[in-house]
């Protein structure tokens, strides 16, 4: 009967335990773009300047990787903030290279992340490159700044230097 218990016991604290780093799958950006997908070459904050007619999101169809749905990902990117306050970023634009979706074009929405973070993200974190941990969703979202392919909820955010 002990043992029973005590096996009832640690089922229930492994279900309710939090996350811990190693439940999060590295992922690179090369993994969200579907086998046979070529994204648009990047191009300098000059060429865009100089052809102005080409500074728009490309591909706003682009695929997306429908297994990603619903996994636990860690995957590295710049910010660009979207949604906080003077102190916090709770809503973001997960990228690839600096300066997309500011300087340059945002990339195509299969190289975008919407990510969701209550908590928030310190302010002046958002500046250099983070690492975020959470769960992916394969869902578009159109908005102001970019169209997205993904979405994600964070439980971690944190700089990647």
């Amino acid at each position: 009967m002990k043992l029973i218990s005590t096996l009832i016991i640690a089922s229930l604290l492994a279900f309710s335990a939090p996350l811990s780093a190693a439940d999060y799958v590295n992922t690179t950006w090369k993994e969200l773009v579907p086998e046979g997908y070529e994204p648009p070459p990047v191009r300098s904050q000059a060429f865009y300047e100089a052809n102005p007619e080409l500074a728009n999101q490309p591909e706003l169809d682009a695929p997306v990787v429908e297994s990603l749905d619903g996994k636990k990902v860690k995957i590295p990117g710049y910010v660009v903030q979207l949604e906080g306050d003077a102190e916090r970023v709770t809503e973001f634009l997960l990228v690839p290279y600096f300066g997309a979706c500011v300087h340059v074009p945002p990339p195509p929405p299969n190289q975008i992340i919407l990510v969701k973070f209550p908590e928030g993200v310190k302010y002046e974190d958002t500046f250099d490159a983070v690492w975020v941990e959470g769960t992916m969703h394969v869902e578009r979202a159109e908005g102001e700044v970019a169209v997205v392919g993904y979405q994600l909820t964070a439980a971690t955010v944190t700089p990647y230097y």
